[in-house]
């Protein structure tokens, strides 16, 4: 495990001060699961990206393959 320093601003740490009361678990533990969580939500993030690249990229496919049986379809051959 690694150690680290961290600075909160106070508004940031009173309420997670709070937080940490009322869940009853220890700082290091509700910063561990913060940052995991985070780095979660960023992966998915990045993700969603990669998918809609990736379906726009079909999507021009697509219709170029459209375009060419409608072609087809005017020339009769289909």
């Amino acid at each position: 495990m690694k150690t680290l320093s961290l600075k909160l601003d106070d508004e940031i740490f009173e309420e997670t001060e709070e937080v940490l009361k009322e869940k009853g678990i220890a700082r290091n533990r509700y910063i561990n699961e913060a940052v995991d969580f985070y780095n979660r939500y960023n992966h998915r993030k990045k993700l969603a990206k990669a998918f809609e690249k990736a379906s726009a990229m079909v999507g021009e496919s697509s219709m170029d393959i459209n375009a060419e049986f409608d072609q087809l379809m005017d020339e009769g051959a289909v």
